[in-house]
């Protein structure tokens, strides 16, 4: 008779035999010793850092709560509870979970709503998604790394042809409060050309979330996009992990060779939790408050995002600048990672100009890779009049300017009807790329000879 070592086991009887062994498994068990602000400290467990565990409460009626190890000390570990604080109290006993939090997967999570830990928030039933996946999970390999050849069609005249995105490529919306990010991002997830669009809200005012379901997103757009939702009253941790679980959910589609849509609104609450995590268990501040980790966990999310070996994740994340500055630390060190950025300006805003983006101030690292000559061509020159009528403002608004004096600026002044109504569209109406590159030749044509 012969017999099998456990590891020659494959398939089912593998995952069989793997259950049964972590049955048997003792029980590790530890206690509260203490709670303090958003985390509590826990004697007579050793786990590793990034491990769960349930904490038995022994109010309300012993509810249970999950939580994740974030420190460990020489005697103690730090937890983060992963739902209310209500309710701990020292004594508890803190149990570790056999099972690591796991991301759902597979075609039947479109048109689905997720909390922050994969939970389905709709109300249309349990999730039909494939097995689970880890949440952690490594970026791809720099030299495996597809190169950006393809452009991205977003629907978005301004976007597709001044700054135009290619596949994979990872893209800033960098805005104050209420300049429009969230509606052009769903213009973008409307009439983007991905199979698949993979939207993260995080941090959102509660209100806002159906709001942006229903009118700005839209039936249409909401069958082909999974919504992973973690609101500004959620836990930092929660807020943290949504950003995490929607980009693996979006690169297990990359995995099966689908081009996607990643849309995370926004990163800098995606900092801000990771401050409230950082600064709890400890860490030093940094600049303007923000841990060192912050900054590192930035660029661990980022890159994630981009292309493969087969199939790629393209990433539009948008940046809350504080007050308007857009060289505070989490805008200066986004940009630094990501390939372009697109800033919406204010003052366009106000004016009525939506999408109110700033093309002058916005730009994509990739665009010579992925257009034509003819196309660059084009989106140079309406660039450089446009240029130039900023350059001469001061001199218009005062009368000063001589006609004659610059062509750039007298075509930018004959011709600012036709450019304005170029670089405008209604918040329901997507144009192909096709069809926005015919509209800038048609355009430049009647500036004449420029150059």
């Amino acid at each position: 008779m012969s017999t099998a070592w456990p590891g020659a086991l494959t398939g089912r009887g593998a995952a069989r035999l793997g259950a049964a062994l972590r049955a048997a498994a003792p029980e590790r068990v530890g206690v509260v010793s203490a709670v303090v602000g958003l985390t509590a400290q826990v004697r007579g467990l050793r786990c590793p850092v990034g491990e769960l565990v349930t904490i038995a409460g022994a109010q309300d009626g012993g509810r249970n709560t999950d939580a994740e190890v974030v420190a460990v000390g020489r005697d103690t570990l730090t937890i983060m509870p992963l739902g209310p604080m209500a309710g701990l109290a020292q004594g508890d006993l803190v149990r570790a979970r056999t099972e690591p939090l796991l991301v759902p997967t597979g075609r039947g999570l479109l048109g689905r709503v997720l909390d922050g830990l994969g939970r389905p928030i709709d109300g249309k039933g349990p999730l039909a998604g494939g097995p689970g996946v880890p949440v952690a999970n490594d970026s791809p390999n720099s030299m495996d790394r597809a190169r950006i050849r393809v452009p991205l069609s977003t629907g978005v005249r301004v976007v597709d042809t001044l700054t135009t995105i290619g596949r994979g490529q990872r893209m800033g919306l960098f805005a104050g409060s209420g300049v429009g990010k969230s509606s052009l991002l769903s213009m973008i997830a409307r009439g983007t050309e991905a199979e698949v669009s993979v939207i993260a809200l995080v941090g959102e005012r509660g209100r806002e979330v159906r709001e942006f379901l229903e009118d700005d997103l839209g039936p249409v757009g909401l069958a082909r996009s999974i919504v992973v939702v973690a609101t500004g009253d959620e836990p930092a941790l929660v807020r943290l992990r949504a950003a995490f679980m929607a980009t693996r959910i979006a690169e297990s589609f990359r995995d099966t060779g689908a081009d996607v849509m990643l849309m995370m609104d926004s990163l800098t609450r995606v900092a801000m939790a990771q401050r409230e995590i950082g600064l709890s268990v400890g860490e030093p501040p940094a600049t303007r408050g923000y841990p060192p980790s912050t900054f590192s966990v930035l660029a661990r999310l980022l890159e994630r995002a981009g292309t493969d070996t087969t199939g790629s994740v393209t990433g539009m994340y948008t940046v809350l600048v504080d007050g308007d500055d857009h060289n505070e630390p989490i805008a200066d060190a986004v940009r630094s990672i990501l390939d372009g950025h697109i800033v919406l300006d204010r003052k366009l805003a106000v004016a009525g100009h939506f999408p109110s983006i700033d093309a002058l101030g916005s730009i994509s690292r990739v665009a010579s890779k992925v257009c034509t000559p003819e196309q660059k061509a084009d989106a140079a020159i309406l660039r450089r009049v446009m240029a130039a009528r900023r350059a001469a403002q001061d001199l218009i608004d005062v009368g000063a300017y001589q006609p004659g004096s610059n062509p750039l600026v007298d075509a930018a002044l004959l011709h600012a009807a036709p450019i304005n109504r170029f670089l405008q569209q209604e918040l329901e109406h997507q144009v192909p790329a096709e069809e926005s590159w015919t509209e800038l030749r048609s355009l430049v044509t009647v500036f004449g000879g420029l150059q």
